[in-house]
């Protein structure tokens, strides 16, 4: 099985070719392979496919084997890869994903044979409670104070950017404890019955936050997409930060802008391949 590994600033999966290689259990291999100590070491696995929509469709899988509807940081790997590998020309592109369809912008480097820079349209964000979903009763989530133990209690904002997202704002995000605070979170079903991907947000200034992030799944990772551009709508919701906003995280910075002339949220950053390998896995 031939692999190749890459990253949206930390956010790390293993794209294959769907065109050329079969996965008969991609959950199966995703859990194996995102093994950083046994496996090839990854935040999931991410399989590039043919569309009767878009031009391209992915599958991604978290590295609990959990299957994912959305996922910033790989859409951008995708075009980089779709174009890098020459299975399109084209510059501008539509993938197909469990959460819609997604228009990406590919800013190539001088040569115009690589990839540098992508932008992708996130879509609109889902703010009703029971589309993101949640299970409380009010009809949008912004600001509200939930108890989920006895000395973990946040006031939360929900978004969906096809996945679920609880956004935290508070200060010293670099000192928190994330891997217990974000598991209590995460599986806080009574809330979430889809379980949730929280973000921990900071302000520095109206156009700059800072986030550190835990995702469904895979726990916390260097960057999350769907996470920054979730956390910037919270952030306008809650009169935090402007409309487009820099987002500083682990793995690196993230442009988003939320645009009042259709709603939609975009999100630009840069997509790196790291290496290429091929396992011994028999399909």
């Amino acid at each position: 099985m031939k692999f190749t590994k890459m990253h949206g600033i930390g956010n790390d999966y293993i794209y294959v070719n769907g065109f050329e290689e079969n996965i008969d259990n991609p959950s199966e291999w995703s859990i194996r392979y995102s093994n950083r100590h046994t496996g090839i070491g990854s935040d999931g696995l991410v399989v590039i496919l043919p569309s009767a929509v878009a031009d391209f469709r992915m599958r991604m899988f978290n590295a609990d084997g959990s299957e994912a509807q959305m996922c910033g940081n790989a859409v951008r790997c995708i075009g980089k890869y779709v174009f890098d590998k020459r299975l399109t020309q084209k510059t501008t592109l539509t993938l197909e994903t469990l959460a819609g369809i997604r228009s990406l912008t590919l800013y190539l480097t001088d040569d115009k044979k690589t990839v540098n820079n992508i932008s992708v349209d996130m879509g609109e964000p889902i703010l009703e409670s029971k589309k993101i979903p949640t299970t409380f009763s009010e009809n949008s989530i912004i600001n509200k104070y939930v108890t989920f133990s006895d000395k973990i209690k946040y006031s939360i904002t929900c978004v969906s950017m096809g996945n679920p997202h609880a956004v935290i704002f508070t200060e010293n995000i670099s000192e928190l404890y994330l891997s217990q605070i974000g598991e209590i979170i995460e599986n806080s079903t009574q809330y979430f019955p889809q379980r949730i991907n929280t973000e921990f947000v900071e302000k520095i200034n109206d156009n700059r936050i800072k986030m550190r992030v835990w995702e469904r799944g895979s726990g916390e990772t260097m960057a999350c997409g769907t996470g920054a551009s979730a956390a910037v709508v919270a952030a306008v919701l809650n009169n935090i930060c402007e409309r487009k906003t820099t987002v500083e995280l682990l793995g690196g910075e993230l442009s988003i802008e939320w645009r009042q002339t259709d709603n939609h949220v975009y999100l630009t950053g840069t997509a790196e391949t790291v290496y290429e390998g091929q396992t011994t896995y028999n399909s």
